[in-house]
């Protein structure tokens, strides 16, 4: 099911609060995603808030390193700011490695209406696409505990949806995104109210 009205104006609305929870490696495409998708959100005038995981590692998690401990801090904290949202409407995105498979079902748990979507791609093609060279310094052993290199990424067990960023292009990936919320009930068209 394609939504070609997105384009041009605002006819779907959003059902209620949700949460989309972009996971995947470093360079995966979850930033990149999350702005399609915010976007297109948008242009039908539905409250978006993104946390994208570097923003909010500099602001809300500064001080916090690497270690599981940290990184469950972290995305706990993120899980509780898109609860908050969520309750009050808004449809929330995140784009966060979170790598630990019983931390995302935490937070998953937490929110309630949370879909959880794998934004995936090899990770040879993550470091191909690595502007930063944080894998190249992760290989030459530089960064501990880095995602995909020298500390596990988890993939997901039974995810909303799968975006495998080196098949699809940007376009067609927020499509299937928004489709899929309206699959699960979470955007709907003016007339389904």
């Amino acid at each position: 099911m394609t939504h070609p009205e997105l384009v041009t104006d605002t006819r779907i609305t959003q059902a209620h609060g949700f949460t989309l929870w972009f996971t995947g490696l470093s360079g995966a495409g979850k930033s990149t995603l999350a702005a399609a998708v915010s976007a297109e959100l948008r242009r039908s005038a539905i409250p978006v808030e993104v946390l994208d995981g570097d923003e909010v590692r500099q602001n809300l998690s500064r001080g916090l390193g690497f270690s599981r401990e940290d990184r469950d801090i972290n995305i706990r904290r993120i899980g509780y700011v898109a609860k908050l949202l969520t309750r009050n409407g808004v449809a929330v995105i995140t784009a966060a490695i979170s790598p630990y498979r019983a931390i995302r079902d935490e937070v998953r748990e937490s929110i309630g209406a949370f879909i959880e979507v794998y934004v995936k791609a090899s990770l040879d093609e993550c470091i191909r696409r690595d502007t930063k060279g944080l894998y190249r310094r992760a290989l030459a052993g530089e960064i501990p505990q880095f995602t995909g290199v020298s500390d596990p990424y988890e993939e997901p067990l039974a995810a909303e949806l799968v975006i495998d960023t080196e098949r699809e292009e940007i376009t067609d990936s927020a499509s299937r995104v928004i489709d899929r919320l309206f699959e699960l009930g979470h955007l709907r068209s003016p007339g389904d109210a």
